[in-house]
């Protein structure tokens, strides 16, 4: 049985016809060729530095990324939480940050919690950028009575903004404030290669401006499991010791870097029919014409689609309406069809694709959504 606080994300829904899980890219379930991979990957003690699939994978993403090291964890929290602690010393330091941001809102906080290092947050603008005059303003002066200014964190894709893509300028300005003020910057960058994509570069184009990456291989990459960390040779070298004292040292892991390696080959190469797929999705929402549903294809620059919903209908009944099958629905569609959605607020919802999504998901999806709109409004809710 689930714990209380997740069930939202499952939404008490039982399969039993047509599903479509466009709830996150983590649901996917690892590709033929990473189970081979996995039961065929050489490994030793990682603790000890002697796993050669790790040291590979780690070799791998600090060359893609153009930095000299990274360190593989085992998830995107951790690996947030290890930079934060490696890049400041702890009690009595700020970090500035996105108050929209992954690491502010939904990593429980883990930055005052173990790090002892305190959020400062800075207005996050529509598309995922800060206001930079804020952020500015909020570097503290060396002054006795003030908490010490060190670190400032930006997300790229920006999740809650919709999968935004932040610009080259925007990052630009952010090392350069950076710069002026002795700072570091930490991306969390758990979608970085969609953002990649996105632009159509490469990612050291994006990662030249930072100091540190987080990197997710366990979102559209496909993979079961991980996260690299990457960065300067010392910043790895501190790194190395918080993710000890973390619990991060995983021994034989690489059965799961051999995973990590097959995403970055062939995940990475994909990752663009993600993308082809929101945008057919996002403008099918909005071509439908639905009283109750829509989305603003202008607005999906990546994998990910945000579904307004009319006000009157919260978004958490939408969702579970979306996901289970309605009483008529068989008789009216000529099968049942299932949309798991994560209700992001009161009235958005967000559709994540991945590498499970295919174009008939997308049409079966939009079929279900007409016929839920159309049912909510001429009955309202609970009729």
């Amino acid at each position: 049985m689930a714990f209380a606080s997740t069930k939202k994300y499952s939404m008490g829904i039982t399969d039993q016809g047509y599903v479509v899980d466009f709830r996150s890219d983590t649901i996917t379930k690892p590709t033929d060729a990473m189970r081979k991979a996995m039961s065929e990957a050489v490994v030793g003690d990682d603790v000890f530095g002697e796993d050669p699939t790790v040291n590979e994978l780690q070799r791998k993403v600090a060359k893609l990324l153009k930095k000299d090291a990274a360190l593989f964890v085992p998830t995107g929290t951790m690996s947030n939480l290890i930079a934060l602690m490696s890049h400041t010393t702890g009690r009595g330091e700020e970090v500035l940050l996105g108050d929209q941001c992954h690491i502010f809102d939904w990593e429980q906080g883990g930055m005052a919690q173990f790090a002892g290092v305190c959020p400062h947050v800075v207005k996050t603008l529509p598309d995922g950028t800060l206001d930079l005059d804020e952020l500015e303003s909020k570097i503290r002066p060396s002054d006795i009575h003030m908490a010490s200014t060190r670190l400032i964190c930006i997300e790229n894709t920006h999740n809650s903004s919709g999968g935004k893509v932040l610009p080259l300028e925007f990052l630009q300005k952010v090392r350069a404030i950076a710069d002026k003020n002795n700072l570091k910057v930490h991306l969390d960058g758990a979608r970085l290669l969609n953002a990649a994509v996105a632009m159509d570069v490469t990612p050291d184009v994006i990662t030249q401006y930072v100091d540190s990456i987080s990197i997710c291989f366990s979102k559209g990459l496909g993979c079961p499991v991980g996260s690299a960390l990457v960065g300067s040779n010392d910043f790895i070298a501190r790194a190395l010791r918080h993710r000890k004292a973390l619990g991060g040292g995983m021994r034989q892991c690489g059965i799961l870097a051999a995973a990590a390696l097959v995403g970055l080959d062939q995940g990475y190469a994909r990752l663009h029919v993600d993308h082809e797929n929101a945008q057919k999705f996002a403008k099918g929402m909005k071509e439908l014409n639905n009283p109750v549903f829509t989305a603003k294809p202008e607005n999906t620059q990546t994998n990910m689609v945000h579904i307004l919903v009319r006000e009157d209908i919260p978004s958490m009944q939408a969702a579970s309406l979306l996901g289970n099958v309605a009483d008529d629905e068989i008789s009216t569609l000529g099968q049942s069809i299932q949309v798991k959605l994560f209700p992001e607020t009161d009235h958005t919802m967000r559709a994540v694709m991945n590498h499970h999504i295919t174009e008939k998901d997308v049409q079966m999806a939009l079929k279900k959504f007409k016929f839920i709109g159309e049912k909510l409004d001429k009955n309202g809710l609970g009729k």
